[in-house]
């Protein structure tokens, strides 16, 4: 009996330590985790009364945030975007694409209360930094601004200002 009973606690011992020496599941540290306010279906205006839709959702096993944006009828843009967390450099990348030939690639971070993604661009021989500011962000709305610099950051002009207002329940994420 005694042999039973050292066999059952050995194997005990190793379910328990096989079960602390499984990797942490890719995508779920709380970097990774930072676009989740994005999350979910949203109206989206800007202007005085141009309007939109933008969806965004979590993939690929909670590794990819893909945004599908529909300016329409407010503005012919129609695009997408899809980001993920890169755990090597600490960075958040984003890749959007258009209807309208765009490619746009974005490095950043959260900044206290704000994800700000940016980027180098360049135009007709002028350099410029691009940045997108996720700011004032509540479970049912936040804003958006895309902003430029032309003197290497030191000041941001706001080009785009949009207001998202959640279409649906949190808890239907």
């Amino acid at each position: 009996m005694r042999i039973h009973w050292c066999v059952f606690l050995l194997l005990g011992a190793v379910a328990t330590s096989a079960q602390q020496e499984a990797p942490p599941r890719p995508c779920q540290s709380e970097q990774a985790r930072q676009f989740d306010f994005w999350l979910g279906q949203w109206n989206v205006s800007w202007g005085d009364d141009s309007q939109g839709t933008n969806s965004v959702t979590a993939e690929l096993d909670g590794c990819v945030i893909v945004e599908r944006f529909d300016g329409q009828p407010g503005t012919p843009l129609v695009g997408m975007s899809v980001a993920s967390f890169d755990a090597h450099s600490g960075m958040w990348k984003q890749t959007w694409v258009d209807n309208q030939g765009g490619y746009l690639d974005f490095t950043g971070t959260w900044q206290q209360d704000r994800m700000i993604l940016r980027r180098q661009a360049s135009r007709d021989g002028v350099d410029f930094l691009q940045r997108m500011v996720w700011y004032d962000i509540a479970e049912d709305h936040l804003q958006w601004h895309w902003e430029r610099s032309d003197d290497d950051g030191k000041t941001w002009q706001v080009l785009w200002h949009i207001r998202y207002v959640r279409d649906d329940p949190p808890d239907a994420q």
